[in-house]
Order: structure tokens, then C-alpha cells, then sequence
């Protein structure tokens, strides 16, 4: 990372008797005071085999700190090990270590360890506290944030799970550093994704900052972070649990690239990747709706490129992507739900289209050449 250490922020998520702090920063991963209020009994350490031998030792350190106990749960790395088995190996250690309600499960890790571990709280001894310790981009802007956890089914991601809020969210940003490439370019395909739904401003300022985050510049790191959390976080805070329709337009790009995972076997494409060429299918159907034009279209295609990002779906056949789209949650009556851009920085749900309108929609994107 490049750039002078940004100073440490803080926002809050506003949900009454289930409020936290999101402590933005370098350094709040082994800050025992950011985890002090949250503890009142002992600890629990979900990880994987790639982050442990990373941090892992700096949680020891603050669980010395705070005089508690810690055990310690290390799962395989990977989308494809989100399952019922790596969630039983996460039940299996509580209950062997005679883990009791009073226990806080620390989360550290990416999105597939937040969503396990955090799936594991909300149902261990019918619910503990846990923090959310999110070491990608991608977790710290958005799976990290807002109490969706979930493990994944072989007929369908993430359709197992429940709302959990974390007590604390703690997004170290000095942990980016040692992030892979592909998974970075993941991160900022949600930032993108945030400021197409919402913010028109900060796509513009995605676009003036475009550089400065492929060389991960510490300063402008933590302010996009900060501002992607901030959109996020007043979702969140006026429909926690998606039952008003706001916070189900955060599925910009999701219903098509869930459909991508799925078909394609979870890993092979990353989140991220799929979410980027599933927005710019959710805007190429906005645009044959009329409501965006052609140029804006390329313009968001062109911003998911310099991220190093797809912004075409696989050559799978159409009919299979539709086929898992069918299964989608937000659907109703038969019909895809999917979220569409009324503009850049203005999104909506549309119930319109059918099985048949969106496999010959998919065929002509697939068709269609990849700009330089």
C-alpha cells in the first residue's frame, strides 16, 4: 500500500437496542480496547488456513489482554467450503470447548468466514455475540456490514441463513496490503456496485480515484471504505431486515451474478467478478428499458475494466444462468425479481420480466464484443 497511514474513523449503525461501531483504521485488528466492550465472557476464533497464520496471533494477543480464554476454529479457504459441514466444524469445537451464551465469536477472515461464523453465532445455543473482523476489501465494505449470514446450497448461494447483527465491525485497513489481486478487484467491485445504487457523486469520484486504488493508497483507501460503509449503513438502519424493498436494491447485479456462481461452481468465479458482470447486465437491461443510455452503459463498463473486472457473463448456455435466477429469493409469482437503474446513482426492483425475456436478453450480451 502506498500513501501516509489514514487516521482511524468510526461510523455507527443505527439500530436501536442493536446499534455497533464500524472502527475503520490500520491497526484496529489487534487494538484490545476496540474489543473490550463487546466481551463478557470468552472468546471464539473462527479463521481460515490462508488468514490464521496472518492475524490469527494478533487476536491471541488481545484475548491475553483481556484475560480470556480463546478457542480457536481454523476451516479450509474458499466459497466452496461455505457449507453445512464447515458450519458443523464450527458448532462441534463450541460445544467440545463447553462454549456457553456468554461467549463472543470473532469473525477474521473474508466474506465467507464472516457469513459461517456469523450463521454459527446467530444459531449456537440459539444466539451469541460475535465480531465481524473482515480481512478483504469485499467483507469490509459489505458482507461485514449489516447481519445477513448464510452458508450456501448446491441449488443455490447463500439460501440458508439468518439475520445476525455483529456487536462490532472491525476493518483493519493495513491488512489490504497482503490481499491477492483478483480478490481486491472484488472489493471495489461492491464500492462500484454502492455507487451506482445510490451515488452518482461517488462513481464520479471512483472514477477521479481509479489509480490511486489499483496501487491501494492508504488515504484514499480509507475514505472510500468509509464512504461505501456510510451507504451501506443508512440502508441497514431503515430496513434492517429487507422488508421495505430499500435495502433489497443492495442486490444490484446479485440476482444475475449468484447465477454466474452457481452455474459455474462456487470459487471458480469470484464474488466479486460475478457481481461486476452482473451489474453491467442489470444496466445494458436498464438501458433497453430506456433508462440509461448507451454511453452511461460503457461508462460503467469501462470503470468495472480498470478494476481489472468482467464485465461479460460466461459462455455457459443462457438457459442454465436463468435456471438458477429462477430459484432467487427476492422472486415473486413466478417472476425474477431483479434490481435496475432508474439512473446512475438511482436503482429500483423490477417484477416485469420472464424466464423466456431474460434468456434471450442473456444470449444478446453474450453476443456482443468486449471493448478495449
Amino acid at each position: 500500500m502506498t500513501g501516509a497511514a489514514p487516521e482511524r474513523t468510526r461510523l455507527d449503525v443505527a439500530l436501536f437496542e442493536r446499534s455497533y461501531p464500524i472502527h475503520i483504521g490500520a491497526g484496529v485488528l489487534g487494538e484490545a480496547a476496540l474489543y473490550a466492550p463487546h466481551v463478557k465472557g470468552e472468546l471464539a476464533l473462527v479463521s481460515n488456513e490462508t488468514v490464521a497464520p496472518l492475524y490469527a496471533e494478533q487476536v491471541r494477543r488481545v484475548a491475553q489482554t483481556l484475560g480470556r480464554r480463546l478457542v480457536e476454529v481454523v476451516l479450509t479457504d474458499g466459497e466452496a467450503y461455505k457449507t453445512a459441514e464447515s458450519l458443523d466444524r464450527i458448532y462441534s469445537a463450541l460445544l467440545a470447548a463447553r462454549c456457553d451464551r456468554k461467549t463472543t465469536l470473532i469473525a477474521l477472515g473474508g466474506g465467507v468466514i464472516g457469513d459461517l461464523a456469523g450463521y454459527a453465532a446467530a444459531t449456537y445455543q440459539r444466539g451469541i455475540a460475535f465480531i465481524q473482523v473482515p480481512t478483504t476489501l469485499l467483507a469490509q465494505v459489505d458482507s461485514s456490514v449489516g447481519g445477513k449470514t448464510a452458508i450456501n446450497h448446491p441449488l443455490g448461494k447463500n439460501m440458508i441463513g439468518a439475520f445476525h447483527q455483529p456487536v462490532a465491525v472491525l476493518s483493519d485497513t493495513g491488512v489490504l496490503a497482503t490481499l491477492p489481486p483478483r480478490e481486491y478487484a472484488c472489493g471495489l467491485a461492491e464500492i462500484v456496485k454502492h455507487a451506482l445504487i445510490f451515488d452518482a457523486e461517488h462513481l464520479a469520484e471512483l472514477e477521479r480515484d481509479a489509480d490511486a486504488l489499483m496501487v491501494r493508497d492508504a488515504a484514499v483507501l480509507a475514505r472510500i471504505i468509509r464512504r461505501s460503509c456510510e451507504l451501506k449503513a443508512a440502508v441497514v438502519a431503515q430496513d434492517e431486515r429487507e422488508t421495505l424493498g430499500l435495502r433489497a436494491l443492495l442486490n444490484l447485479g446479485h440476482t444475475f451474478g449468484h447465477a454466474i456462481e452457481t452455474e459455474m461452481g462456487y470459487g471458480v468465479w469470484l464474488h466479486g467478478e460475478a457481481v461486476a458482470a452482473g451489474c453491467v447486465l442489470a444496466a445494458r437491461l436498464s438501458a433497453e428499458q430506456g433508462a440509461l443510455t448507451e454511453a452511461e452503459v460503457i461508462r460503467i463498463e469501462c470503470l468495472f475494466q480498470r478494476f481489472g473486472l468482467p464485465v461479460r457473463p460466461p459462455g455457459v448456455p443462457a438457459e442454465r444462468l436463468v435456471e438458477h435466477m429462477t430459484r432467487d429469493k427476492k422472486n415473486e409469482g413466478g417472476r425474477v425479481t431483479l434490481v435496475l437503474l432508474e439512473a446512475i446513482g438511482k436503482a429500483r426492483l423490477d417484477r416485469s420480466f420472464s424466464p423466456e425475456d431474460l434468456v434471450a436478453f442473456i444470449r444478446r450480451v453474450q453476443a456482443l464484443p468486449v471493448a478495449d
